[in-house]
């Protein structure tokens, strides 16, 4: 890769892939960063496989060693789509050699969990949907969202790219209230950039409540705005607290106004 025509301060010297090595490879695996994963915590960035394969074994950053996490450390990663592009434009083939790769695996593997056909685009995101898919399309559903494969603008992968948390759905019923009930299976996994209404509105299709019907959603007792994300919720109510454990319990009940 050649500089500019011009002379710049380093005289239109070319450039080699090998002079930004340092910014793009991982820290533990020696290799180019492939789907680039950065910590919260530090910003420090190692391939997604290879960081969250070392979580599994500590909950400390592998480069600087700050605690990244008490319980759950994957909660704290959040993929670097713009520096995995620039990565793809340095290193000329490796975007085809890691869609080979992935390719690859899904033929080897398809057989144990797919109907024989084509292997869709992006079919790798999808092997970490099986706990959360039948729940996150439902809120899709009643958030209005698009869940197909068709139509302009649908999100083909369910937001399933986006940084996930884990939310418990815990039922505040009153004595005498029958509409609002406990959730069959109220252990939710679903996008970070979820919004509160976008979890009463859940809430109204599982329980089969009337459109009319209003919810609070509380956090440690405190109630959420309807434009709040499960992620500020997490860093600003419930991470906060020291006590407090995985997955972050969210509260419902009926709406309760105070006049």
């Amino acid at each position: 890769m050649s500089g500019g025509g011009g002379g710049g301060g380093d005289g239109g010297r070319a450039r080699r892939v090998r002079d930004f090595n340092r910014f793009i490879t991982c820290y533990l695996c020696g290799g180019y960063l492939i789907k680039p994963t950065a910590v919260t915590e530090c910003l420090h960035t190692f391939c997604k496989s290879c960081i969250v394969q070392h979580f599994e074994e500590s909950n400390d950053c592998p480069k600087c060693g700050i605690q990244v996490h008490e319980t759950n450390p994957l909660e704290m990663l959040r993929l670097d789509n713009t520096l995995e592009e620039i990565i793809f434009k340095l290193v000329p083939g490796l975007r085809e050699q890691e869609e080979g790769r992935e390719l690859d695996f899904f033929r080897e593997n398809r057989r144990h969990r797919d109907p024989p056909g084509e292997i869709p685009r992006g079919a790798e995101r999808r092997r970490p949907a099986v706990t959360w898919l039948s729940a996150a399309g439902d809120a899709a559903r009643a958030a209005g969202l698009p869940v197909g494969e068709g139509g302009a603008g649908a999100d083909r992968d369910h937001h399933r790219s986006d940084p996930q948390i884990a939310v418990c759905l815990d039922c505040l019923r009153e004595a005498g209230e029958a509409d609002v009930t406990d959730l069959m299976k109220k252990f939710i996994r679903c996008s970070s950039r979820v919004t509160v209404g976008t979890i009463k509105k859940f809430l109204s299709l599982k329980l089969k409540l009337p459109s009319s019907y209003e919810l609070d959603v509380l956090c440690n007792g405190e109630i959420m705005g309807r434009d709040h994300t499960l992620e500020f919720i997490y860093m600003t109510r419930w991470r906060l607290r020291a006590h407090n454990t995985y997955p972050m319990v969210l509260e419902y009940r009926p709406r309760i106004d105070f006049g």
